[in-house]
């Protein structure tokens, strides 16, 4: 592969664990018959249709979920099960990735499940190169999911792994309906946070 060619596709793949779009690449002046040149010569892998992966790029532990976020776009995030095996609050992921996607998403894929919900700027990040819900909202999601045994558990650690704070958790579940069934599931004391008029 050319420097220059190698450097474009680097600078793209490195805000992804190694991935980037077609749409990206554009962006950046790459050309579809340059990707495609890329990938016949070996310097590029499809990872799925408008999506890549330079070859040489170390392997992202989590980068299944890199590339499902890239194919949902940017207003979606990794979730539920899928958010706690990110965060190292689970040791076994999940048969299918759990990604929360916009309420008007819809595409579908194998191995993927979807959750339709507009999330707020302050309920996703990026962690390890994964966009992902805050540990606040992962919470949430598994108590208003039924999760009650795994989310006391889960609650707990994160506190002691210092991913949140029982503050910020209380004023996460203080902003949400149902807020006392979630507090109840979470089996912690919480702050009371006031809310505003």
């Amino acid at each position: 592969m050319k420097a220059t060619a190698a450097r474009s596709f680097y600078d793209l793949a490195i805000r992804h664990g190694g991935c980037f779009t077609t749409r990206e690449a554009s962006q950046a002046g790459l050309s579809y018959r340059q990707l495609s040149y890329h990938v016949g010569s070996g310097a590029l892998e499809r990872v799925m249709h408008g999506m890549y992966r330079v070859v040489n790029y170390p392997p992202h532990p989590h980068g299944d979920m890199i590339a499902a976020t890239l194919w949902a776009g940017d207003a979606s995030a990794i979730s539920h099960e899928s958010a706690l095996v990110v965060y190292g609050l689970a040791s076994a992921m999940p048969s299918a990735i759990h990604l929360t996607v916009p309420r008007s998403f819809t595409g579908t894929r194998p191995g993927i499940r979807l959750h339709h919900q507009d999330l707020g700027q302050d309920e996703r990040r990026l962690w390890d190169d994964v966009p992902v819900t805050t540990v606040e909202r992962t919470l949430i999601d598994l108590a208003r999911a039924g999760e009650a045994s795994l989310v006391r558990g889960v609650a707990r650690e994160s506190l002691e792994r210092g991913l949140t704070t029982r503050g910020r958790l209380g004023g996460a579940v203080s902003r949400q309906p149902g807020r006392t069934q979630i507090r109840r599931a979470f089996g912690i004391r919480l702050p009371s946070v006031q809310e505003s008029a």
